[in-house]
C-alpha cells in the first residue's frame, strides 16, 4: 500500500498541482490508517494492501481520532485524503472495490481569523528600524505581508524579478502554482527600494544561484525559508501584541480584516488572497461583525455590560 500511496502523491503534484502542504498533511494522513489498520488486522504496515482495508475499519480508525479529541477541521481532511486516495485506486483498477466511497466529511468549524489592532500593526513595524540590513529586510516581510495578504510560502518563493517597482505591484504564485499580481502601497514599496539597496550584504560566500534571484535572504546567504520567517514574525509580534495567534497569517487575516472594515468590495479581497471560493473570503465579514458587536457593547449605553 505504500508503493500506491507514493503512486498516489505523485499524482497530485503532477496533475493537480496540489502545495507541498497538501502532500504532506494526505500522505501522513493515508500512513496514519495504514499503521491502524495492520495493528486491527495484527499484520505489518508492508503487508496490507489498500484493498484490504474497508468501510468499517476506516470508520474504526475516523471514531479512534474523535476518541483523541482530534480536531473536527483535521479529520475532515484526513477524509478527504482517504476519499482522494480510494477514487485513485478504483479508477486505475487498484482496488475491486472503493470503501470510502459513502463516507462523508464533517462539517468544519467556522474559526474566526485573528487579527491585529491597527495600533499593534504600527508598533510591529517600527520596533524594526531599518539600521541594519537584517533589520531593513524584516521590515520589509512585515510590510509586504500586511500590504498584500500573501501567505507565507508565496513570501519565500518570491525572486526579484516578481516585485514591480515602477508598477507598484508583486507577482506570486499561489496555489497549485496559479498566479496573481497584488498591488504594492507606498510603505511597503519604499522598504521594497532600501531591501534592494542592501539585500547585497546579505549573501554569502554559500549563496547559490537560487538564492542570489530570492527576494529575501536567509542568514547562511541562501533563499529565506518559511521557518525563519515564522520565528521573525513571532518575535515582532511578541513584543509589539498581545494576540494569541503570532504567525504570519496573522499579518494576512489582518489585512483582509482592516480592508473590509474600510470598505473594500469583498470580491476584490478574495482576489488579492488568492482564494480559489468567496466562501473562504466570507469569514472575514464574520470578523468585522464581532468588531462591530465589541465596540457598540463598549460604546452603548444601554447594551450589555
Amino acid at each position: 500500500m505504500t508503493e500506491l500511496i507514493s503512486k498516489f502523491i505523485l499524482t497530485l503534484r503532477t496533475e493537480r498541482n496540489a502545495s507541498e502542504h497538501t502532500l504532506t498533511s494526505y500522505k501522513n494522513d493515508l500512513l496514519q490508517l495504514l499503521e491502524f489498520a495492520a495493528d486491527e488486522f495484527v499484520k505489518k504496515p508492508e503487508a496490507v494492501s489498500a484493498g484490504d482495508i474497508d468501510r468499517l475499519t476506516i470508520r474504526l480508525w475516523l471514531g479512534s481520532l474523535a476518541d483523541k479529541g482530534v480536531a473536527r477541521n483535521t479529520v475532515a481532511r484526513k477524509v478527504a485524503a482517504v476519499r482522494s486516495f480510494y477514487k485513485y485506486c478504483f479508477k486505475r483498477g487498484y482496488v475491486e472495490q472503493n470503501p470510502a466511497q459513502l463516507l462523508i466529511v464533517p462539517k468544519k468549524e467556522i474559526r474566526l481569523p485573528k487579527t491585529l489592532q491597527l495600533s499593534e500593526v504600527s508598533n510591529m513595524m517600527d520596533l524594526a528600524d531599518g539600521s541594519e540590513p537584517e533589520s531593513v529586510q524584516e521590515r520589509t516581510i512585515m510590510e509586504l505581508f500586511y500590504s498584500t495578504g500573501i501567505r507565507l510560502s508565496e513570501l519565500t518563493g518570491l525572486n526579484i524579478s516578481d516585485v514591480d517597482l515602477r508598477q507598484k505591484q508583486v507577482t506570486v504564485f499561489g496555489k497549485g502554482k496559479k498566479q496573481r499580481t497584488v498591488p504594492l502601497g507606498d510603505e511597503a514599496l519604499q522598504w521594497c527600494k532600501k531591501h534592494l539597496e542592501s539585500r547585497m550584504q546579505l549573501l554569502t560566500e554559500k549563496s547559490d544561484n537560487d538564492a542570489r534571484l530570492a527576494f529575501f535572504i536567509a542568514p547562511r546567504g541562501g533563499r529565506m525559508y518559511q521557518r525563519k520567517v515564522q520565528r521573525i514574525i513571532k518575535d515582532y509580534l511578541m513584543r509589539a501584541s498581545e494576540s494569541s495567534n503570532k504567525s504570519p497569517h496573522t499579518l494576512r487575516h489582518s489585512f483582509a480584516t482592516h480592508m473590509l472594515d474600510a470598505g473594500a468590495d469583498i470580491r476584490l479581497i478574495k482576489e488579492f488572497l488568492g482564494h480559489a471560493s468567496l466562501a473562504s473570503t466570507q469569514v472575514y465579514t464574520h470578523t468585522s461583525v464581532e468588531r462591530l458587536k465589541n465596540v457598540y457593547n463598549q460604546a452603548h449605553p444601554r447594551a450589555e455590560k
